[in-house]
């Protein structure tokens, strides 16, 4: 057992309580296993906290396999494409499987950004833990009044989907589809109503273009709808901290194109990041500087993107592509996603009085210590929801 907060355990044991927490924690003879209590013995299995996915768009699940074209802004329009095409129903269907598909892959908490409401309602239906940021678009400034309703409206719609472990969030999409002046917008009603922010943001040389120099194709792009194009002279970065889009609450997606500055105003805004290493190398984006922002203190966790994007929901291969391995991989995986999130307190390490949400993994040979592997068992708030 890996409680990450503490050693390892040799032949580890929880107890859960009827409240979906953490009784006890240790090694199997000082666990107390109550009269009447279900046990479940996993004798070639390793216990790890469940993991956290800090970046996915489960409404997108239905699409894999269905995008494979080449430079990021045309892939970006083919997304689009996609999505225009599929039903309300299809998006239920699509995000309940994601959640799933997930579970089977021992993460037990999600951070999810889309735009058609499909992933809230079924982390509510499914009893599933996470976030679901709800996507914002408008890159005309004239138009940013009318997306602001259009986001409330959403966002009222969704609020009684809220529970104890479904979240709702924003997220304003990226810097080529969100107008400054909705940018400030969706950065005040954050902050009036204590929601949470996800941006997609410093992902591709093309959005650093239209930024810095109102250049490149997704500025030729803007000027094809006739949205004027003004240059920035800042980094992406520095253009959302113009904005007051960063926070503490501030999800920050994918951050490869960043130097230094960069991350000093990471920091100062006490903003967290989302690294997607395999959508980033998929896409041609680069790699991310991990080991630069974790140095300089930043919350980081990993996430795998959509399956649009990279196939799978496999997290652990996020952690091979970043070079990580062993217990170092592991907490990038647990604790340190859950504080990304803000949600240290209630998941990420095996410890008495949080949440019990938890993974069983095979354990083999190359054991490092989360092998590449489907979970044997997968718990959320004590609650068995896969295995």
């Amino acid at each position: 057992m890996h409680p990450v907060t503490a050693p390892p355990i040799a032949d580890g044991a929880v107890l859960v309580d009827d409240r979906g927490k953490l009784a006890a924690v240790g090694p199997a003879a000082t666990v107390p296993a109550p009269v009447g209590a279900r046990q479940l013995e996993f004798p070639d299995g390793a216990i790890v906290p469940g993991l956290v996915n800090c970046h996915t768009h489960l409404e997108l699940t239905h699409l894999a396999g269905r995008n494979a074209g080449r430079g990021f802004p045309r892939w970006i329009r083919t997304i689009r494409a996609l999505k225009d095409a599929t039903t309300p129903e299809e998006f239920s269907r699509s995000a309940e499987q994601g959640v799933r598909d997930g579970w089977a892959r021992g993460i037990t908490c999600i951070a999810d950004t889309g735009s058609s409401g499909a992933v809230l309602p079924a982390l509510s239906r499914l009893g599933g833990r996470g976030i679901a940021y709800h996507e914002v678009f408008g890159p005309d400034p004239h138009q940013a009044d009318a997306s602001l309703a259009q986001l409330e409206e959403a966002l009222s719609q969704l609020e009684p989907f809220v529970t104890s472990l479904a979240a709702l969030g924003i997220s304003p999409h990226a810097p080529y589809t969100v107008s400054a002046p909705l940018y400030r917008a969706v950065a005040a009603l954050a902050r009036r109503d204590h929601f949470p922010i996800a941006v997609h943001i410093a992902e591709s040389y093309e959005e650093t273009l239209l930024v810095r120099d109102g250049l490149g194709p997704f500025a030729e792009a803007l000027w094809d709808r006739g949205i004027a194009v003004a240059r920035q002279d800042c980094s992406p970065v520095q253009y959302l901290e113009r904005l007051g889009v960063l926070s503490p609450e501030t999800l920050c997606i994918h951050c490869v194109q960043v130097d230094a500055q960069d991350v000093k105003a990471l920091r100062h805004a006490g903003a967290a990041i989302a690294h997607c290493p395999r959508s980033n190398s998929a896409h041609g984006h680069g790699a991310a500087p991990l080991p630069a922002v974790r140095a300089a203190g930043l919350r980081v966790g990993v996430g795998t993107d959509s399956v649009v994007s990279v196939g799978d929901l496999d997290l652990i291969a996020e952690t091979r592509a970043a070079g990580l391995s062993g217990e170092d991989a592991l907490s990038v995986l647990t604790l340190e996603g859950a504080t990304a999130l803000g949600l240290e307190n209630e998941i990420g390490s095996l410890q008495v009085g949080k949440q019990a949400d938890l993974a069983v993994f095979p354990f083999t040979v190359a054991y490092r210590p989360l092998p590449s592997a489907r979970a044997l068992l997968t718990v959320v708030a004590g609650r068995v929801v896969h295995g």
